[in-house]
Parts: structure tokens; sequence; C-alpha cells
């Protein structure tokens, strides 16, 4: 019976059959397999993976890896190959033994990939944005960045030639791996420097080559290593650029002034192995001497001298002039100028001297007070009116002022300082004269005199006046002398012994008439005035030398006899 069932299977039966056959067909798909070569013909290696079914590889797939041979195979080797079908329309297997390499190198590199070992490789290709990498198998990208350190024009001489990576991304799905060259030559040169900056001491003097040169200093290597040579510390005297001083490839000659053992960086410094200038400065500069020096810079605060190799002082911009205020230096000195200077202070600590640029100059105000002592008349040209004066320009760029009281003797100051225009010629006298305070005091009424002094005019005293305005209380006139005229007011009461002609409007402006000084005050500049008072003693002279009312005349036949003798004298 059982002979039966075997001379005639059932479906289960046959699948059975077949599944021991294949020996796991999918299991096997898509593996790395072992395979043994059975023949060559022409570029194909026949290779037989075990499954009663033979694949071919093209002869040049053994061409390619990493430790292969470049040798063809032969019968008999056992390969390794990737298992792609088992079976294609023509029956064979389809393998690949660079997909088999690819498989193998995959699987090793992710498990350098996990350690974060650096892998062993060889630029073979240029693509966009940088190179191919081949990994033993595994092809990688180097991005054009990751390829050195420092930008490399020529990368000839690193294709094809083995040497590690590190890497950076691996994508298996995708098939992505990139990779770094730039990051084994870091950790390199980390190891290197800190190996070397152990070797190094503040204080060391030695020998370096200029590398690069900055704005802000110079990097000098020191063998293997690299120190910044700030601008500051290449010279004791001023440095505006380093290019003044190093070249790129010099030699040169520094101290290590400080290391950072957190971030390695060397400080180095040429100007620690010469002298310091600023020793013993204040012995070789007095406050108060004089020195000649040189403009170095110019700022908007002022300007800096050069007195000896490393040692400047300031001048600020207010010690730069005497008359020039509020100006930017650059309108007073210029670069490279040779001036004069005085010492005004130093500070060896803080390294610093202040400078006098003026002090070296005769003081125009100690000047003028020589030649010009007070009570001395002097001329200039009207620079300014202002509210509280006249501006006078004098000699070497210096100002003397007007104040409005000194203007005029009879009218107030601010219609007197209407009468003078800018850039006109006038002249003055000196009043007062404060070197300290750099001040001059002028006055021009003083140039004619004070009427008020003296007995030019006294009480009882008449004098003749002209009418110069008429109000509702009385009248404004002038009397004196026409180039030093008086000024008074006569109240409309004092206009007339006769209450009927004590009326303002019947005069008129330029009228002239005799009024009698009734009071002179000094101290308020005031002289009063009356024709009512000049009446009454007329008036009176006249019943004396004319007769009296007792004697039988009227007082119309006396005083008419009086104007006609006033008369006939004029």
């Amino acid at each position: 019976m059982a002979d039966d069932m075997s001379l005639s299977p059932s479906r289960d039966d046959f699948a059975a059959l077949l599944d021991e056959s294949l020996g796991g067909r999918d299991f096997m798909e898509g593996q790395v397999v072992h395979g043994l070569v059975v023949a060559i013909e022409k570029d194909f290696a026949i290779i037989d993976v075990g499954l009663k079914t033979e694949g071919r590889v093209s002869l040049k797939e053994f061409g390619i890896g990493d430790g292969e041979s470049r040798d063809p195979p032969k019968v008999g080797d056992s390969v390794e190959v990737f298992l792609e079908r088992v079976e294609n329309a023509m029956g064979e297997a389809v393998i690949s033994r660079e997909k088999a390499r690819r498989e193998e190198a995959w699987t090793r590199l992710e498990v350098v990939y996990e350690k974060n070992e650096p892998v062993m490789g060889a630029i073979v290709g240029r693509v966009k944005g940088g190179f191919t990498v081949d990994l033993g198998g595994a092809s990688a990208f180097l991005p054009g960045s990751q390829v050195d350190i420092r930008p490399v024009r020529d990368v000839g001489p690193l294709m094809g030639k083995e040497q590690p990576f590190a890497i950076l991304k691996m994508d298996r799905p995708r098939g992505n791996i990139v990779v770094s060259r730039r990051a084994i030559l870091e950790e390199a040169r980390a190891e290197q420097r800190t190996e070397l900056v152990g070797q190094l001491q503040e204080g060391e003097v030695r020998d370096g080559v200029v590398k690069n040169i900055t704005d802000y200093g110079a990097f000098v290597d020191l063998g293997g290593i690299d120190g910044l040579l700030h601008v500051t510390d290449m010279s004791w005297k001023r440095v505006n650029h380093p290019s003044q001083v190093l070249a790129v490839g010099d030699t040169v000659k520094v101290q290590i002034v400080k290391i950072n053992p957190d971030t390695q960086r060397i400080s180095l410094g040429m100007k620690q192995l010469q002298s310091d200038p600023w020793d013993g400065v204040e012995a070789k500069y007095p406050m108060g001497a004089k020195f000649t020096g040189r403009i170095t810079n110019i700022t908007d605060y002022g300007a800096f001298v050069e007195l000896e190799a490393g040692v400047e002082g300031l001048v600020h911009v207010s010690e730069m002039s005497w008359t020039k205020k509020n100006v930017h230096p650059g309108k007073i000195v210029s670069t490279s100028q040779e001036v004069d200077v005085v010492v005004l202070d130093v500070d060896p600590s803080k390294r610093r001297v202040s400078l006098g640029l003026k002090q070296a100059m005769a003081n125009p105000w100690e000047a003028f007070v020589a030649t010009h002592p007070i009570g001395t008349t002097v001329e200039g040209e009207v620079k300014n009116a202002t509210e509280f004066g006249l501006f006078i320009g004098l000699e070497n760029d210096i100002d003397g002022m007007v104040h409005l009281s000194d203007l005029d003797w009879a009218i107030p100051g601010e219609e007197a300082i209407a009468k003078y225009n800018k850039g006109e010629m006038v002249k003055a006298r000196v009043l007062d004269v404060d070197v300290e305070k750099e001040r001059i005091s002028l006055g021009i009424k003083q140039l004619g005199g004070d009427p008020m002094q003296g007995d030019t005019f006294r009480k009882g005293q008449t004098v003749t006046v002209t009418v110069t305005e008429i109000t509702s209380g009385g009248i404004e006139v002038k009397f004196g002398e026409d180039d030093a005229p008086m000024s008074a007011f006569i109240r409309k009461s004092d206009l007339s012994r006769d209450r009927a002609d004590q009326r303002p409007e019947r005069f008129a402006v330029g009228d002239r008439m005799d009024a009698q000084i009734t009071n002179i005050d000094k101290a308020a500049r005031r002289v009063s005035l009356s024709v009512k008072a000049l009446e009454m003693v007329e008036e009176k002279e006249a019943i004396e030398k004319f007769g009296s009312s007792d004697s039988g005349a009227s007082l119309g036949d006396i005083l008419g006899a009086a104007l006609r003798e006033k008369a006939q004298k004029e």
C-alpha cells in the first residue's frame, strides 16, 4: 500500500519534497553565500552556489577591492557572492561578486561606525560638491569642505592614496555614506598640539616663522604649533598694521607671553624682548618741561604725540590752541607734523602722558595786557552782537567784549547796540583783562568821558535844551556837547509858571529853550530840569533890578523892561 502511495504522491507530498530539495530558498535570496568556481569561460566565472544550479560572474568584478588579487579566479576557488535570485529565465542563479563585497563592507563599516573608529579608504573620483571614496567595496561621499583643514587647490596627490577617514553618517537603506578626512587631521593635530603645548613654558623665548598676517596681528609657527603675535605686542611704539613690522615668511624671535591650557591658545610678544621705554618716564619727562615730538594719530578728542619710540602723549583738544575753541584737532595739526609740547602730567602706572600744545606758545592774553595796559585805546572789528554786548576782534585772534552798559552814557544799551553793525571798525578803551579767565573788558562810552563827572554841570545852572520827545506827562530833552549829550525829562508841572502854559503839546520836537538844573543825582545818573524854576529866578532878578510893586511899577512894566534888556543883549 505504501509503495502505491509513493508511486502516486499527493500535492502536499510534492511540496514537501520541493522544500527539501531547495533547502530554504526565501532565506538565501538577498544574502551573501559561499560558492565554488567550477569553470572559467571567456570573461565569466561559472560558480556553483550549492542549489543544484550555477551562476555567472564577470571577471571584472574580481579586479575591484581592498586586499583582493587582481589575478583572475581559478577553478576550485571558493568565493563569496551575493545571491539575487535562485533562478532566472535561463535556469541560472543570478549572483554578484561586487554586491557581495559591498554587503561585506557595509557590515564591517557599521561596526566601525558604532565604535567611532577611522576606516581606510582611497579617493577614486570627483563628483559635484566633493569626491568619491572607496572604502573596500562600499562607495562613500567626501564633501569638498572635509578634505583638509585648509582649502586644497590641487587634490591630485591625494587621489588613489589609501588613507584614514572618519565616518560622519551612514544610511544603509539609501546606500549613503559620508566621510571626512579633515576630522582625522584635526584629531591628529589636536593630539600633536597638546603634546607641543606641554613642552612650552610662559616666558620662554623661541624662534618662529610668520605664517599669516591679519589686521590684528600675525600667526607665528613655533614648529608644529601656531601662536598669535598681537599687533600691540610687536613694538613699544604705535603700529597701525602688522605689515609695517613683519612679512609672511620672516623668521622672528618671540617670547611666550601666555598659554591658555583650556583653549591651547598661545600669546606671543616681540616688544617684551626689548627694554620698556616707560621705565623712568617721570625723570625723563618732568612736568612743565618742553619737548619736540611728532603727531602720530589724530582723534576727535585730541592728538597723540610721539616723544620717543614707544612713548606717546595725548594733547587734549582743550590744550591745543589758546583761541580756537570747539574746533576739530585735524584743523589745528596734521599727522607726522613736528610740534613743540609742554608736559602737563605723567602717570607711569597708566602709561599716560598729558601734553599741552598751546602752553608751548605765548599766551595771547598775557601778551595783550603787556602791550595794552588798562586805559589803552584799541581798535577792532565788530565780530558779533549779542543780548549782553558787542564782541570786538583784537590782535592774535582774541576778542574783547563791550558790555551794554559801556556803550553809551546817555541812552540805554539796548538802543545803543543797534547803532553798530557786524564788520564795522570801532575804537574802545581797555577796562580790564582777566588772563586766567581769558576775558578782556572794553568800553566805548569811556572814550568821551563821563558828563556826570566833574563840574561841567551844577545845580542852579541854566542850560539850553533841545526837545527830543513829547509825552503826556512832560517832554524829553537833551543838552550838553553833541558828541556826548545828556538826557533829561521835564515834567508837565515844570514847563511853565502859568498853569495855562503847562501843556506839553505846545512844544515840538527840535524846539530849543532854556531851563534851569534843579538837581543832579550822580549815583542815579539823573539830572532834573525846570522851565518854571528859571522863570521864577528871572522874575525875581527883574523885580530887584527894575523896581518892585511897592514903588508903584506894575509887574508887567518890570518884566517888559527886563525882557527888552535881555533882547538887546542877545
